[in-house]
């Protein structure tokens, strides 16, 4: 082990140097972004500065004075973490190869088409505003054989992980680190196999074992992250062809054990992990899904060193999605700030809150319109609940190879709203700010909504609306039973209709303004209400035109509900495999699915005439 180990960081630190001697430096004046958001595999040159370690990676000094504040609670914590930022796409870069013994970090740390991190690249993020740096892990890259059994993590990458932990320290930031998603294998602990749940708990403690000996003597500003995303549901991921078996209260459960088995076993390794500040990973890391009072937030025998993780992503076709490219809306602001809200369940229960991942994702530098509505908005309720909010970034707002947040808005909002620039302010002031900062933001959507002189939803209205994603996903429009004419793709017009009984109605959509929808991901007609107002309504369909002529469905539809509230009637819906028992008009050919277009199939313009009925 001793020979291979010397051949490959003597070869590791060969390219490397030959690497530095190539390239720019780190922070120059380059403007070009090394990569897209979201984690799809890629290429890059990686650039190194400085001097190369016998690890393979780039020297750096140990600074951390390995002290631990006892009385410091996580409450107290998370505000001093600011602001956070997330080394996207980095070392959790997935590139695990059964058998390959010879581990090159940067062969993994490059793979998803990021540079080389430097100590510059870390320095530049805290002098953006950001507080802390959240670092992702894939840590089975590093075990050659972990199908097997054997869970040794190759001390290049370990090496390689702490570099970069080093480079937050010294630039005074408080750093995370994970196991992050890491190919899936979360998925054995679901495994129909009791054996494969075994191994996987083995293995779960194994990785923490080997991560909490390497930092055991680290101060707090180092802290550890039980899992991602993929306590929850995804316990139940495929592996070797199989999904799992757990039911949802079962994987609660195992979720909750995971969460207790990860504080157990860091505070049974002793030295400063008797009292470092552990992140709980929610369940599916969702906030939804961490208030249900199912979840639960392990014991400890630390008194007040527990924060909860959880991402913000809502709206998802907005956030990460090409199809709805506007945000702010009445709607939008009653769901964020509800949905922070709920989340004080936690900080009033005593745990600091650690928002690990939120963006409006963007395959640039350039953020996407209305970014700076949701972040104003988003942070002011970070402020107001005292949540440490971690942008989840892969090159793009930040330009690592800059140093620098291009877009100006952006940077000085993250500047604003940073550890050193709030640090003066009573909490009693920061909450009130942040509070008048929200109020204003609304009533400024309530004016744009007054002006735009659209028909809102209303409890004593029945809007009918078509709902509609395209199978690209770029072309969208309210999709979804709770009707909301400001979710959609801007330059789209909807043609809607409000139902005041029986008779003859049009609906429709024009995608003239913002280019052609191509083919159907899910489309249905939709009646806001319709449950409620005119219950045992049905809908028959008498004619669809697509781009002005007549289209033949495959089958027919069929009226239904899936809330007891809104009318739905399926024209493409492939998660429905069946017509469900209390459907209204069936035929032997109804189908959820009597609209199939093909990806090659061009929408310029959608109309439904149909007649509404309640007798």
């Amino acid at each position: 082990m001793l020979t291979k180990h010397l051949k490959k960081t003597a070869a590791v630190a060969a390219s490397l140097m030959l690497s530095v001697s190539m390239m720019l430096s780190s922070c120059s004046s380059s403007s070009s972004s090394d990569s897209a958001s979201g984690g799809e595999s890629g290429s890059s040159t990686a650039s190194s500065q400085g001097e190369t370690s016998n690890n393979g990676g780039m020297n750096a000094e140990k600074t951390d004075d390995g002290s631990v504040q006892a009385d410091l609670t996580s409450l107290e914590l998370v505000k001093i973490m600011g602001n956070g930022i997330n080394l996207g796409n980095t070392m959790e870069a997935y590139t695990h190869v059964h058998g390959k013994e010879d581990i090159y970090p940067d062969e993994s740390e490059t793979s998803w088409g990021q540079p080389i991190t430097t100590p510059e690249m870390i320095k530049g993020m805290k002098d953006c505003g950001f507080d802390s740096l959240r670092v992702p892990v894939a840590w089975t890259n590093a075990m050659s054989y972990y199908e097997d059994g054997n869970y040794d993590i190759d001390p290049a990458y370990l090496d390689r992980v702490e570099e970069i932990v080093n480079y937050a320290i010294n630039s005074d930031m408080y750093v995370i680190i994970n196991d992050h998603w890491d190919g899936g294998w979360w998925g054995r602990f679901g495994a129909e196999d009791e054996s494969m749940r075994t191994a996987a708990m083995d293995m779960y403690k194994s990785m923490w074992t080997q991560i909490c000996e390497r930092f055991k003597g680290y101060s707090d500003k180092l802290i550890f992250e039980s899992a991602n995303e993929e306590l929850g549901d995804r316990l139940n991921d495929e592996i070797d062809g199989k999904k799992g078996k757990l039911r949802k209260d079962e994987c609660y459960e195992k979720t909750n054990e995971i969460n207790q088995t990860f504080v157990d076993l860091v505070r049974s390794t002793g030295g400063n992990n008797e009292q470092r500040f552990l992140l709980i990973a929610g369940y599916n890391t969702d906030i939804a899904c961490t208030v249900d009072d199912r979840f639960k937030m392990p014991t400890d025998t630390a008194k007040d060193k527990l924060l909860l993780s959880v991402h913000y992503y809502t709206p998802w076709d907005y956030c990460g999605t090409e199809g709805v490219n506007n945000w702010g809306s009445i709607k939008d602001y009653d769901e964020q700030n509800k949905l922070l809200k709920d989340l004080s369940k936690f900080t009033d229960a005593g745990y600091g809150v650690v928002i690990g991942e939120y963006a409006v994702l963007t395959n640039s530098s350039t953020p996407k319109d209305d970014t700076d509505k949701f972040y104003t908005n988003f942070l002011a309720n970070c402020d107001l609940y005292n949540f440490c909010p971690m942008l989840w970034d892969c090159n793009n707002l930040y330009q690592r190879r800059d140093c620098e947040i291009p877009d100006g808005t952006i940077a000085q909002l993250f500047l604003d709203t940073s550890y050193a620039k709030q640090k003066e302010l009573s909490d009693d002031d920061l909450k009130a700010q942040a509070q008048k900062t929200i109020d204003n933001e609304y009533a400024a959507a309530q004016k744009a909504l007054e002006e735009s002189g659209v028909i809102m939803p209303s409890d004593d209205k029945a809007i009918a609306w078509i709902m509609y994603q395209s199978s690209d996903y770029t072309k969208t429009y309210s999709v979804g039973d709770d009707y909301d004419p400001t979710s959609m793709t801007s330059g789209l017009v909807a043609k809607c209709e409000e139902i005041i009984g029986d008779g003859d109605y049009t609906i429709g959509l024009d995608f003239t303004g913002c280019g052609a929808a191509k083919g159907v991901a899910f489309s249905a007609i939709g009646i806001s209400n319709g449950e409620k107002l005119f219950p045992g309504g049905i809908i028959e369909i008498k004619k669809v035109l697509i781009n002005g002529n007549e289209y033949e469905l495959s089958g027919d539809p069929y009226t239904s509900s899936d809330d007891g509230l809104c009318t739905r009637v399926n024209l493409f819906n492939e998660w429905v495999s069946s017509v469900p028992d209390d459907a209204r008009g069936v035929t032997k050919d109804s189908t959820p699915t009597p609209m199939a277009l093909s990806k090659t199939d061009i929408v310029n313009t959608l109309e439904i005439e149909f007649t509404f009925k309640t007798k």
